[in-house]
C-alpha cells in the first residue's frame, strides 16, 4: 500500500514537477519506505512506497518498461499476483522484480484495460502508454483504495488523498452544494464522483477512466454487484450455505496473507475480527500478532471489549496487545486525526482508530481487519425493517438518514441549499436493476456506497497516517459476490448476520458469538462537552465560518444550547457534523 500522484497536460505544456513533488510530500506517511518522481513532457507521476511485497529496490515506482513502452504508479495489494505472473511468463514476459506492481504493468500490456477483471485485491493505479499518449486510471471493485481527481486549466491531476491535490494548487475549493446535502444527510458520506469541494472529484469503485492525449475522457464500469440468484441458490439449505460460506471466508483470509512481511490482525473482540484471527490461525500463521483498543468506562457502560479479545487471543495463542486510550489523549490528538482525513468523517471510531494505528505500526506493517461484515451479511438494525417493505425508500431513509429535506431547509443557508438530492440518490440506487428484494437492495447500497465512504475510507485514512496497511477479507470481491447469492432470510437469521455467525461457530469460541454487539462512542464527540464543545464553538463562530456562510445562525445556536438533545438515528451528534466540517475546512482549505 502506498500513495500515488500524477499530472497530465492536454494543452501542449510540460508538467510541473514541483506540483507533483508537493503531492508526494503531502502523502509521505502513506509510503515512508521510499519515493519516486518521473516527469517528461506532458506526463508526470509521483509515488510514495510502503514496502510490503518485494522489499528490494527492483519494485520502486514509478515503474516504466522501455521495451513495452508502458509505465505505472500503483497503490494497493494484488493477492493473486503470483498466479498472474506464472500465466504471463507462459506468454513470454520476463520479470525484474518479485512484487505485484510489475505484474499489473505487464498484465495491462498483455490483456489491455480489462486486465483489472483478473485482479483479486485492493488497488488504485495510473498506467500510461509512451507511444499513444493514453492514460488509464482505475480503482478496485469495492473502493478500498482511494483515487481523487482535480481538473485544472490545461490538464488533470490525481492522487491517493484529497489534501495532496490541495497541496499541488489550482483547486476550486468552493463548496459543492449537492455534496453538502449528502454530507448532512448520509452520516457524512458523499457518494462519488462528488466531494465537498467543487474542484475535486473521486473515481467510483469498480471503474476505469480512459484519458486520451487531447483530454477526452471516458468512464467504464467494469464491475457491479448483482443479487440475482438461481432457483438452486434460493432452495439451498442454511447448512449447505454455511459450509460454502466458510470455504469462501477461508479463501479470502488466506489470500490476504500474501506478503514479504508478517501479517497481523486487529482484534476488536467481536465476531468479525475474531473469525479472521481464527482463520489466520488455521492457516498456521506463526507468532500471529493481534491488537485490541479500549477506552474509559462512561456512565456505567464498559468502554472496551478486552475480555472477549482475550478469549480469542488465548484460544489461538496470539501475541496479543491491549491498547488503552484515556479520554484526555483522544481529545488531545483529535486535531491530528482531522488532519489525516481526506474528507471529513464524523464517526467516533476515527480518533480511536487513529491512535490504534499508531500503536500497531510500531510492531506490524500489515494487518487484517474486520470491516464490511455488517454491510455484506446483514448485521444492521434497518435490514429487518425493510424486509418485505412496500416502501423501501421511505423505510431505509427513516432508519439511515441523519436529516430529512425539511430539516435541511433549517440547517443550510439559502445559497448552499440544493434540492433533495439525497433521497433521489437513495431511491435511484435501491430501485436499480439487479436486486428485487428490499433487503438485497439495502445491502447493495450499503456495500457499494455507504461502506466505501465511511468505514473503508476511515480504515484507509487512519492506518495510512502511520504507514500501516489494512487488508479487509470481508470485502474480497469473490466473497461479496458469494454473499449476494445467499438469500436474505439466512443473513437476517439469529438477529442479523445469522449465516456468518453459524459459520464462525465452526472456528471461534461461542462466548464471542452469543453476546450483545459492542459499541463504544467517544462521549465527548456524541454529547459534545468540555474541550471539544469549546473547539466546535470556536470553529463555528470563527471569521472563516462566517465568511463561508454554510449554516443558518439560528440552527447553530439551537444545537450549541443543547448538544445532547440533537442526536441522529445512527447515534451521532448533529452538532459534531457541523463542527467537524468547519474544522476540516479550516485544517485543509483555510
Amino acid at each position: 500500500m502506498c500513495g500515488l500522484a500524477g499530472e497530465i497536460r492536454f494543452d501542449g505544456q510540460t508538467v510541473d514537477p514541483r506540483a507533483i513533488a508537493r503531492m508526494n510530500d503531502q502523502q509521505a506517511a502513506r509510503g515512508p519506505d521510499g519515493q519516486g518522481l518521473m516527469a517528461f513532457d506532458r506526463f508526470g507521476f509521483g509515488h510514495r512506497r510502503l514496502k510490503i511485497m518485494d522489499l528490494s529496490d527492483a519494485a520502486q515506482q514509478p515503474m516504466f518498461d522501455p521495451a513495452l513502452g508502458v509505465g505505472i504508479v500503483f497503490n494497493g495489494a494484488v493477492y493473486n499476483h503470483p498466479e498472474l505472473r506464472c500465466e504471463l511468463e507462459g506468454k513470454g514476459y520476463r520479470f525484474q522484480s518479485h512484487g505485484d506492481t510489475e505484474v499489473l504493468l505487464k498484465a495491462y500490456h498483455a490483456w489491455g484495460p480489462r486486465f483489472v477483471e483478473r485482479l483479486n485485491g485492493m488497488f488504485a493505479f495510473a498506467i500510461w502508454e509512451r507511444d499513444s499518449g493514453r492514460v488509464l486510471l482505475g480503482r478496485d471493485r469495492l473502493g478500498i483504495k482511494p483515487l481523487y481527481l482535480a481538473p485544472f486549466k490545461g490538464g488533470l491531476r490525481f492522487a491517493s488523498s484529497l489534501p495532496a491535490l490541495l497541496a499541488a494548487g489550482d483547486v476550486d475549493t468552493t463548496i459543492d452544494n449537492e455534496a453538502l446535502h449528502h454530507y448532512l444527510s448520509l452520516h457524512a458520506i458523499v457518494p462519488p464522483p462528488r466531494t465537498l469541494l467543487r474542484g475535486v472529484r473521486k473515481l467510483a469503485p469498480g471503474t476505469l477512466l480512459h484519458i486520451e492525449p487531447d483530454g477526452t475522457q471516458r468512464e467504464e464500469r467494469y464491475w457491479s454487484l448483482d443479487f440475482a440468484r438461481s432457483a438452486k441458490d434460493d432452495a439451498r439449505s442454511f447448512d449447505d450455505w454455511r459450509e460454502i460460506l466458510l470455504e469462501g471466508l477461508r479463501a479470502a483470509v488466506k489470500r490476504r496473507l500474501v506478503a514479504d512481511v508478517p501479517v497481523g490482525a486487529l482484534l476488536s473482540g467481536g465476531v468479525d475480527s475474531s473469525l479472521i484471527v481464527g482463520l489466520m490461525a488455521e492457516q498456521g500463521v506463526a507468532n500471529l500478532r493481534t491488537y485490541n483498543v479500549g477506552f474509559e468506562d462512561v456512565g456505567g457502560e464498559v468502554g472496551n471489549e478486552f475480555q472477549y479479545a482475550d478469549i480469542v487471543a488465548q484460544r489461538f495463542g496470539t501475541v496479543h496487545e491491549r491498547i488503552f486510550v484515556p479520554e484526555a489523549q483522544l481529545l488531545d490528538r483529535l486535531p491530528e486525526a482531522i488532519a489525516a482525513m481526506s474528507e471529513p468523517m464524523v464517526s467516533h471510531d476515527c480518533i480511536g482508530f487513529y491512535l490504534l494505528s499508531e500503536a500497531v505500526s510500531r510492531h506490524s506493517k500489515v494487518v487484517q481487519s474486520g470491516q464490511g461484515a455488517d454491510e455484506v451479511f446483514g448485521g444492521y438494525h434497518w435490514y429487518p425493517k425493510v424486509a418485505g417493505s412496500q416502501q423501501p425508500v421511505d423505510d431505509y431513509c427513516a432508519a439511515f438518514l441523519d436529516r430529512d429535506h425539511a430539516e435541511m431547509r433549517t440547517v443550510v443557508q439559502g445559497a448552499h441549499l440544493s434540492e433533495d438530492v439525497t433521497r433521489a440518490f437513495v431511491a435511484e440506487r435501491l430501485r436499480a436493476a439487479g436486486a428485487s428484494d428490499p433487503v438485497d437492495q439495502a445491502l447493495r447500497l450499503d456495500t457499494t456506497v455507504m461502506l466505501v465512504d465511511d468505514p473503508v475510507k476511515r480504515v484507509d485514512n487512519m492506518t495510512m497516517a502511520f504507514g500501516l496497511e489494512a487488508r479487509v477479507p470481508f470485502l474480497d470481491h469473490e466473497l461479496v459476490e458469494l454473499a449476494a447469492r445467499i438469500p436474505s432470510r439466512h443473513k437476517l437469521a439469529h438477529e442479523g448476520k445469522g449465516i456468518l455467525k453459524e459459520a464462525a461457530r465452526r472456528v471461534i469460541p461461542s462466548e464471542v458469538i452469543d453476546r450483545p454487539k459492542g459499541y463504544f462512542p467517544v462521549p465527548a464527540l456524541k454529547h459534545l462537552k468540555g474541550r471539544v464543545l469549546d473547539m466546535v464553538k470556536d470553529a463555528l463562530h470563527s471569521q472563516a465560518a462566517r465568511e463561508r456562510g454554510l449554516f443558518r445562525d439560528d440552527y447553530v445556536k439551537k444545537l450549541l444550547a443543547a448538544p445532547s438533545e440533537h442526536i441522529t438515528p445512527l447515534r451521532g451528534s448533529k452538532l459534531w457534523q457541523l463542527g467537524l466540517l468547519e474544522l476540516w475546512l479550516q485544517t485543509h482549505v483555510r
